[in-house]
């Protein structure tokens, strides 16, 4: 037998093995269609549509026209009026909003001064692409009226912007502030969903599953004696992470820290049913890992940490809703950044509990308590 003879054979023996291995051979497909999916559409770098609050208390032709002016640009979408300052505040920290516009009643009056801002602009600081997206809208010329000299004066001599900004949380625009919170969650995801979707497939390879089989264990009892050690070690990491940032980076915690390790932990529970899920689901740990990924991947994109959320595509954000990731972000900058409250993040956390029992639920119904 020839050299080449022995090696198509081998080549036919690994095709063989990698259409048996569904998985892997899904991964081939999936993952280069996921990743041109995620990039060529649900990322967008040019973002539009910033849930923005507005408080006019001009309520002036001048005032309406500068507010549809900046619709138009489709940089920002206004959902809703606020009457006060106060409350566009309080919805920028319980992050209803990342954007806020506030028009003082005086505006007639500052349009025909060229060195005073007519308006002001909230940014939400927390968010670490919103204040250069902010930028887009600051220098724009308020709007002309006919029969208005004044205003005609101002769009074409001011030297002032239209509008001066208040970035709220991170007034010196520290990337690190920005990013180290939502780290937390990007390691978390990474860790427990890793470490637990081994977990079931680990016992399997290395023949523990025997002895599983002959104890009077039950499913739920299994399942939580798997995940409560990596509980532990979840907030673990979460405690490093925190002294980390805030010793050498300066990150603060203005919110309670009872808050933060509570939102931290409904996170970690439910990336490790992630987890549990995926281990009833791979036959080996090379394709516990490959899910691992698979889930990785649309987690980081699709939750908000590297693209504002608000200026994905509807589909997009229909699964980033989905993911725990997306949730967790929102609570650790609210919490950490805007000194928002549990409370004040509800929706936040019934989503992470459901998360945490419909992943749960699912782990059970698939583990089956046998050798095969």
């Amino acid at each position: 037998m020839s050299w080449w003879t022995r090696t198509i054979a081998i080549m036919v023996k690994e095709v063989r093995q990698l259409s048996r291995d569904r998985i892997t051979f899904g991964m081939i497909v999936g993952i280069p269609l996921l990743q041109i999916t995620l990039f060529g559409y649900a990322i967008n770098t040019d973002v539009r549509n910033i849930g923005t609050g507005v408080v006019d208390l001009a309520g002036s032709s001048l005032s309406r026209m500068l507010i549809a002016d900046i619709e138009q640009t489709q940089v920002v979408k206004f959902v809703r009026a606020y009457a006060d300052l106060t409350a566009l505040s309080d919805a920028i920290r319980r992050g209803d909003i990342k954007l806020g516009i506030y028009i003082p009643s005086d505006i007639e009056r500052r349009s025909g001064d060229p060195q005073r801002n007519v308006a002001q602009l909230l940014v939400d600081g927390s968010d670490p692409t919103i204040s250069s997206i902010a930028q887009r809208i600051v220098n724009m010329p308020l709007p002309s009226r006919a029969g208005s000299a004044n205003t005609s004066a101002f769009a074409s001599q001011s030297a002032a912007p239209t509008f001066s900004v208040r970035n709220y949380f991170n007034p010196e625009r520290r990337s690190a502030v920005q990013i180290v919170p939502a780290l937390i969650g990007v390691i978390l995801t990474l860790t427990m969903v890793l470490f637990t979707a081994v977990a079931i497939v680990r016992e399997r390879e290395r023949g523990n599953f025997e002895l599983l089989v002959t104890t009077p264990v039950r499913t739920v009892e299994l399942m939580v004696g798997k995940i409560v050690p990596y509980i532990a070690i979840g907030m673990v990491q979460v405690s490093i992470v925190l002294l980390v940032g805030s010793l050498l980076f300066n990150v603060p915690i203005r919110g309670q820290v009872t808050d933060l390790y509570l939102a931290s932990l409904l996170f970690v529970m439910a990336s490790l049913g992630l987890g549990l899920t995926i281990s009833t689901v791979a036959q080996s740990q090379f394709q516990a890992m490959q899910l691992t990924f698979f889930v990785f991947l649309p987690s980081i994109l699709l939750s908000g940490f590297m693209f504002p959320f608000d200026g994905m595509p509807q589909a997009a954000q229909w699964v980033g809703s989905v993911l725990p990731l997306t949730h967790f972000i929102e609570l650790i900058r609210g919490i950490m950044l805007r000194g928002a409250g549990v409370l004040e993040l509800t929706t936040h956390v019934y989503a992470l509990v459901a998360f945490f029992c419909v992943a749960m639920t699912i782990a059970m119904l698939r583990f089956v308590k046998r050798l095969d």
